[in-house]
């Protein structure tokens, strides 16, 4: 472990080639707040920026990933809305054997954390950001993880796109990213009702790749991000940027991505390195290069 920062409500550390970004406000199950904006474009960013890092994991502190937007603020007064732009989270509570309640949350206005998130997050970042869902993850909370490339979930893990129960509509990338994992159909109806899914049935729709007891979510989620990082990273961050963009592809466009992405590849030094392992019959030793 190294590296190791605290803001407030983000926290950050590095664990061998992985950059851990933990949620930092697990009294509120994570609520997202403004305050919390530029901390967590920091992480992110610094995060993308260091040659150190080949992977990056996103969990949150305590029970929850992150609940949504921070209820107190629609709670002290419903005007914040227009003060802020457009709502965009709904918190869930978490009671004794999951999750009991749903409450409203409030989220972040049009150009503030959201669409740079989805920046970050989606587009920008050429390493593979993973989400370690330890709990509670609705509302914006949920579309965070959406965002993420892969998501590790814990058995205790609840998911709900919960915007609608407040009559408000999904953010935060999830428009994007929630039918392309789960087809129109289901993404309208866990869309529309707002209905909260238990960990089972975010794995058998494809939500998440992979479910694991609550004491081992973290060890092994950052053990395969560790795999990640020590790999090839040009061929990693190419396969990444054309797994994004192959749903809008025809296949001339597939092809022709497949020939530019692994012309790049060919010319790297973990290439050749790969190539003289394999004839050598031993493992390939990587450098990102």
């Amino acid at each position: 472990m190294a590296e190791v920062k605290t803001a407030h409500e983000i926290f950050t550390e590095r664990r061998g080639r992985v950059a851990v970004i933990t949620l930092n406000r697990p009294d509120s199950l994570n609520a997202l707040s403004i305050s919390m904006r530029a901390p967590l474009l920091e992480a992110f960013e610094s995060a993308s920026r260091d040659d150190a890092v080949g992977a990056i994991v996103v969990t949150g502190a305590g029970r929850a990933f992150s609940s949504g937007g921070d209820i107190t603020l629609l709670a002290q007064d419903t005007s914040t809305i227009n003060a802020v732009g457009e709502a965009s989270a709904v918190a869930a509570t978490v009671g004794a054997g999951g999750l009991t309640t749903v409450s409203i949350g409030v989220a972040l206005g049009r150009n503030d954390i959201s669409n740079d998130i989805e920046a970050y997050v989606l587009n920008a970042i050429e390493k593979p950001v993973i989400a370690a869902v330890n709990g509670a993850a609705a509302g914006g909370g949920m579309s965070l993880a959406l965002a993420c490339d892969v998501r590790w979930a814990s058995e205790k893990s609840k998911f709900g796109q919960s915007f609608v129960r407040i009559g408000l509509h999904p953010d935060w990338g999830a428009l994007y990213t929630l039918p392309r994992l789960v087809g129109a159909s289901r993404a309208l109806e866990l869309m529309g009702t707002g209905d909260l899914i238990d960990a089972a049935e975010a794995l058998r729709l494809g939500i998440v790749s992979r479910v694991l007891a609550p004491e081992a979510l973290l060890d092994e989620t950052l053990a395969f991000a560790e795999r990640l990082a020590s790999g090839p990273r040009v061929a990693i961050a190419e396969i990444k940027k054309s797994v994004k963009r192959a749903l809008g592809y025809t296949l001339e466009q597939a092809l022709k991505r497949e020939i530019e992405a692994q012309e790049r590849c060919w010319n790297t030094n973990d290439a050749r390195e790969g190539f003289a392992a394999f004839l050598a019959k031993r493992e390939p030793r990587f450098t990102g290069r």
